[in-house]
């Protein structure tokens, strides 16, 4: 069976979204699985959208931090930096194991059709973003949980897209299920993603074949857990480097 869409398109003439002013800056104008996401994490006593020094974080909890994070992990470098002088900082980040894409006309109401994605993403997907910073799981005070979840993706047909998309924007994602959490909390934790009873040294793209994922992602895994110092270089087969569990 189909799940069913959880949004709710604006009809024509729909007024514009407010602006944020300051205090509210990331509550008006976020997308719908992130606001979700923040609901579901938030509980009693925390403080949403609260300032931490000089920034503004998802959910502060007593004096620790937690980011809900579904783009690029490139732009919360310098800001984690900070914030890990002095608390615990966990991001939760989505990943998306099955999408179905919803297309409406540029009125924003009519739709055009509604079709389920042939990708499906993995906790593998992770070190697309782990890749701006990965020597930070030294830091025992950092950790990421990963959400693996079922959205829908609003799509427009107003122009404003991208050419790859023919023109067509990403208006919105919706949060329909939640199929699994896995958290990371120190380095070791990421040694499970690894073929089970692997002892290396193996390439990448030995690893790639094993783990059935495509060569870029796992030579970004290998990269990040060699900047984590759970793997390590172990010498060459060929051109190929070898890695093995430091």
């Amino acid at each position: 069976m189909e799940p069913t869409p959880q949004y709710q398109v604006p009809g024509p003439g729909a007024p514009p979204a407010p602006v944020a002013s300051p205090d509210t800056i990331g509550t008006l104008r976020e997308r719908s699985l992130h606001a979700r996401l923040k609901r579901l994490y938030a509980k009693p006593g925390d403080l949403v959208e609260d300032k931490v020094g000089g920034y503004w974080v998802d959910i502060r909890r007593g004096e620790d931090v937690i980011e809900i994070q579904t783009g690029s992990f490139g732009s919360m470098k310098r800001k984690l930096t900070e914030l890990l002088a002095s608390r615990y900082v966990r991001i939760v980040h989505p990943v998306a194991v099955e999408k179905w894409i919803t297309k409406v006309e540029a009125d924003g109401a009519t739709v055009v059709s509604r079709r389920k994605s042939p990708k499906r993403g993995s906790l593998y997907d992770l070190f697309d973003e782990l890749v701006s910073f990965p020597h930070f799981f030294l830091n025992p005070r950092f950790s990421v949980e990963v959400v693996l979840v079922k959205e829908e993706e609003l799509r427009c047909e107003d122009g404003k897209g991208s050419w790859r998309r023919k023109g067509t924007s990403i208006r919105d994602h919706f949060l329909l299920d939640v199929a699994g959490i896995h958290v990371f909390k120190t380095a070791a934790d990421f040694l499970k993603l690894l073929p089970e009873g692997w002892t290396g040294p193996s390439t990448n793209q030995e690893l790639a074949k094993a783990l059935k994922q495509p060569y870029f992602r796992i030579a970004r895994m290998t990269y990040c857990m060699t900047k984590m110092e759970t793997l390590q270089r172990a010498g060459k087969r060929g051109n190929s480097i070898l890695f093995a569990p430091a």
